[in-house]
């Protein structure tokens, strides 16, 4: 493994549950979510200026929208057009599109201009493997490509498009499929990278190199994984629940790191303080700019 960047800036924001973060090269600033406090967060790094609106239901993932201020938001039961500063909430799918005992999880919009977005099991009581990962279009609706999930994670896609990432945490596997761009649909499913019984991937993130990046819960790092599932670099963090990953700035090139304290004892927290704060780190790499819902 080679040498990992180097952080540059610690945003304290003490988040219970930050997740879904992402670039946005037309405002240069980076979104996230907290997603158990009904908190979404936008942060300007050049002015290094932090907003926070809280929203009407917990927001598990977003994406931006071509041509409009608005969010494509998918809260924990439902999907809709999302406009942080007026609140305004126009319901696509939902507002309780699932069953009891799930809600929406990780998502993202791919290189042809759809959103993806998974589900998880909240409640014990409802068997774990009844998540699944939909696929979102606005003149299609929502779609199911992939049942029997646990907890739905890590979408990204390869630079050309071609090769879809998608994690389940808690089986310990990010898997890879063939995926037609033109039609949204996968195929040809293969383990590309297993970790550790008590390291479980989540949010992930590509580099222009075809380098996979996945934020590892429980184990305080991030992998960048190469094209071949190899592990390349290993960065380490000083909190133990690391949760997704995104490239930003204006060159791309810098690696923004959410994290969560839910869940961890007073004695962790004592000794991780920064647990649920935002890492950016200045990379030798560069990312791929950030697709939005066309």
């Amino acid at each position: 493994m080679v040498a990992g960047p180097e952080l540059v800036r610690t945003l304290e924001v003490a988040n219970v549950l930050g997740e879904s973060v992402l670039w946005n090269e037309k405002r240069r600033t980076v979104w996230w979510t907290d997603i158990e406090s009904s908190v979404l967060f936008e942060y300007d790094p050049d002015a290094d200026r932090l907003e926070s609106w809280n929203t009407p239901h917990r927001v598990a993932c977003f994406g931006f929208v071509e041509d409009k201020e608005c969010l494509i938001v998918a809260f924990d039961r439902g999907i809709a057009y999302y406009d942080p500063p007026s609140g305004r909430t126009d319901w696509l799918v939902g507002p309780d599109a699932l069953a009891n005992g799930l809600r929406f999880n990780d998502g993202k919009v791919d290189p042809g201009g759809r959103f993806w977005v998974g589900t998880m099991v909240e409640d014990p009581a409802v068997a774990s493997e009844q998540g699944a990962l939909y696929c979102f279009d606005p003149n299609v609706g929502l779609v199911e490509r992939i049942n029997g999930v646990t907890i739905s994670n890590g979408l990204c896609w390869s630079p050309d498009g071609t090769v879809m990432y998608h994690a389940d945490s808690p089986r310990n596997a990010i898997f890879a499929y063939r995926f037609d761009a033109h039609r949204g649909t996968l195929s040809d499913r293969r383990i590309f990278a297993r970790t550790p019984r008590d390291v479980h991937p989540d949010g992930s993130t590509v580099d222009t190199d075809g380098g996979v990046w996945n934020a590892q819960w429980g184990a305080g790092q991030v992998v960048r994984y190469a094209a071949d599932g190899q592990p390349s670099l290993r960065l380490d963090l000083p909190v133990q629940q690391p949760t997704c990953v995104t490239f930003g700035g204006v060159d791309l090139d810098l690696l923004f790191v959410t994290s969560a304290r839910q869940g961890l004892p007073a004695d962790d927290l004592a000794d991780q303080p920064a647990a649920g704060d935002l890492f950016i780190f200045q990379t030798g790499f560069q990312g791929m700019s950030t697709c939005a819902l066309r």
